[in-house]
């Protein structure tokens, strides 16, 4: 079993480039399972959801903690399931310790990961602020607490600082370009 991990700062894809994997792997006959976070099928992700929409410490704290469980949550179901999959992709992982405050964030995903288990493969996926803005206002959801042009830009910098040995997916551009990267990037995995 192959275990992706595509991350990213919310808006920049990562779903897209998730689906995109998932596709060009099923297309070889793999059983592939994308667990997105928070998970909207868990008790701990459709909190963790609920939280982020509020603007306050506490809430932020709240959905932290609640973000942890989740991903927690998706690593057991892997110990337990992950044989009945040929790849899993998790869709978020440790780059969500960028949208801690600034003198945690280093320290948590150096933490995160030292304790949590090491995907196989670690894709961050990059994109302008401007457009990932410009997509998440178009879903016409409520924003979450980070979704703000200071935010996402701060975000975009801290993950491409802690990602740096991550293969990058530039999302910025079209779709059949990013399609082009993630077939680029599957095609250099042995498996």
């Amino acid at each position: 079993m192959t275990w992706f991990v595509v991350d990213g700062m919310d808006g920049s894809g990562k779903s897209t480039i998730a689906e995109m994997i998932r596709c060009r792997l099923e297309a070889e006959d793999r059983k592939v399972l994308v667990i997105t976070h928070p998970n909207r099928n868990t008790p701990f992700g459709r909190a963790a959801e609920k939280y982020l929409l509020l603007e306050s410490k506490g809430a932020v704290l709240i959905s932290t903690i609640l973000y942890v469980l989740d991903v927690l949550n998706s690593l057991r179901f892997k110990r337990l399931h992950g044989s009945d999959y040929d790849d899993i992709v998790f869709v978020r992982y440790s780059l969500a310790a960028a949208y801690m405050p600034e003198r945690l964030f280093v320290k948590a995903f150096r933490l995160i990961e030292m304790v949590l288990p090491e995907p196989d493969i670690r894709n961050i996926v990059d994109t302008d602020p401007k457009i990932a803005l410009d997509r998440i206002v178009s879903r016409g959801e409520q924003l979450e607490v980070f979704e703000t042009p200071r935010r996402l830009e701060r975000t975009r910098r801290r993950m491409l600082m802690l990602a740096d040995s991550w293969t990058k997916v530039d999302n910025s551009g079209s779709e059949d370009e990013s399609r082009e990267r993630v077939h680029e990037i599957l095609n250099g995995i042995q498996r």
